[in-house]
């Protein structure tokens, strides 16, 4: 692969550091919460602190999965901490949150893949603010996608997302030990086991794809119910990350939301910046 070093001048953004930033950081920090924008190095971190809202990573910040694309630590992750529900509930009070997305680290150590705890924390939270609503991004669930699923079932409702990330011939090089068709089947299985929720996923531009791999790919996940889609830009998140291989304009990415509602899907994000929970508390955004 050729290495793009320069970054186009629509992907430069300073890091806002205000009195909101701030505020938001030091009830993450009191509480001992992980979120996804640190761990993943979101280029959208400041921007959504400053706007009072950041993403949660339950179950640790180690990874039992060494994907090339994330800066998520990969290793031999610690059990659950029980009390953790709890904080993220406190956090949920504090930060007077309406919208709350709670993702995770991939936990093939545990028989439900963490599927429990993800209910206790949005059960608990459901407790102490009874009016926010939860958007849950979900791994896979190797081996055991009915049970969770299953045991999801007593936090409804919810936004349930599972992120595609890419098309499948550069799942190999990207998400080693991931699987497309078990990451469709996860979507389809939620979908037909939720009937009355939405289902979203999201992709990554600018590893190597080609357009008619992205278009099919929109195309499978439209026929497993999906109809939420963010697309958005890859950008290499630690030296440990594949490079970039190209960026894509704007205006391309205009051309990327346009299809996807023309598939079908009726909440589109697509951006250089959009990531999986990037303004995801819009209600609308076709």
């Amino acid at each position: 692969m050729n290495t793009v070093r320069k970054l186009p001048p629509w992907l430069k953004r300073p890091l806002p550091v205000s009195k909101n930033y701030n505020h938001t950081s030091r009830i993450l920090n009191s509480l001992g919460l992980e979120t996804i924008c640190s761990n993943g190095n979101c280029p959208n971190q400041g921007q959504c602190w400053d706007r009072g809202t950041a993403t949660v990573l339950i179950l640790g910040n180690t990874c039992t999965r060494n994907c090339k694309f994330c800066s998520v630590s990969f290793g031999k992750p610690q059990p659950p901490d029980p009390t953790e529900p709890e904080r993220i509930a406190e956090m949920t009070r504090q930060m007077k949150l309406k919208y709350l997305v709670i993702t995770s680290v991939n936990r093939d150590d545990l028989s439900d893949g963490g599927a429990s705890h993800l209910l206790n924390c949005i059960n608990k939270t459901r407790e102490l603010c009874p009016e926010v609503k939860f958007e849950i991004l979900t791994p896979d669930f190797i081996n055991c996608q009915r049970k969770a699923i299953k045991i999801l079932a007593n936090a409804l409702p919810f936004v349930f997302a599972h992120n595609i990330e890419t098309v499948p011939s550069l799942y190999p090089l990207v998400r080693n030990g991931s699987d497309y068709e078990r990451s469709l089947k996860l979507l389809k299985t939620a979908k037909e086991s939720y009937p009355n929720i939405e289902t979203k996923s999201s992709i990554m531009l600018g590893l190597g794809e080609s357009e008619n791999e992205v278009e099919q790919v929109l195309k499978d996940l439209r026929d497993a119910g999906c109809k939420r889609i963010t697309i958005g830009q890859y950008l290499r998140a630690s030296k440990n990350c594949v490079e970039v291989v190209e960026y894509i304009t704007p205006m391309k990415f205009d051309w990327w939301k346009q299809k996807a509602v023309e598939l079908g899907f009726s909440w589109v994000l697509s951006s250089p910046f959009a990531r999986s929970s990037y303004f995801a508390e819009k209600l609308d955004m076709s």
